[in-house]
């Protein structure tokens, strides 16, 4: 999954920045608030962390301007604001949660994966897709109870794919979404990860999981289920 973080505090963009790519997300990020706009309304990210005190246009702007162009990536917001008053206004103008500093970044990446998870539809952290179980927040998949060894980027391929019943999903929105500004650069690896998946998908007794259509992407061949 892709997040935008946008926050003018540079130790703290620094250390929100390392905590998300550790757990595996490909994070983009800007230190005032009109870059932070300009990269959010490309609509490729999966959540938005935005700060409210911005220098050149404020959070609360940004996230406006994001609703009013019918973009609904979930926005988390980062506040150093008080008052019940300025929380409702801002789950009014769209945000989906907040966060008040300073905060534990544990909290802040349970909370941005609750938000990815129900704006995909997805209410628990336990995905199910035929007989292979993807378990989001200990990031272990299991095929016939038996544990699949993924390496991080097949692991974020199939979660992504889980995330997209039904859907075909192009070899560029893999990489939109799993890589950040520079996922340009990675454009000739994607089939040699999704090669290896299928592979170590593949024990005995079971049926291809991953299926390839030919110049379109690729789709899941059981629709997911919740646990």
């Amino acid at each position: 999954m892709r997040v935008l973080l946008v926050e003018d505090e540079q130790r703290l963009t620094e250390n929100i920045v390392a905590a998300l790519r550790e757990v595996g997300f490909a994070v983009d990020f800007a230190l005032d608030g009109t870059t932070g706009s300009h990269l959010a309304e490309q609509g490729v990210y999966d959540a938005i962390i935005l700060d409210l005190m911005l220098p050149g246009k404020s959070g609360q702007k940004i996230l406006q301007d994001l609703r009013r162009k019918k973009l609904h990536s979930p926005v988390l917001i980062l506040t150093a604001q008080e008052g019940k008053e300025s929380i409702v206004e801002l789950l009014n103008a769209g945000a989906d949660d907040y966060l008040s500093k300073p905060f534990d970044l544990g909290e802040l990446i349970a909370r941005v994966k609750a938000l990815i998870r129900r704006a995909k539809g997805v209410a628990t952290p336990v995905l199910t897709i035929s007989d292979v179980q993807i378990n989001t927040v200990q990031q272990t998949v299991r095929r016939k109870d038996q544990l699949i060894d993924l390496s991080p980027t097949e692991y974020r391929i199939l979660e992504y794919l889980c995330h997209r019943p039904r859907a075909v999903v192009s070899k560029q929105e893999l990489l939109e979404h799993l890589y950040d500004f520079d996922w340009e650069h990675h454009s000739n690896v994607i089939e040699a990860h999704i090669s290896n998946l299928r592979r170590k998908l593949n024990i005995t007794g079971t049926e291809e999981l991953i299926e390839t259509l030919r110049h379109r992407g690729y789709r899941l061949r059981e629709e997911p289920a919740e646990a």
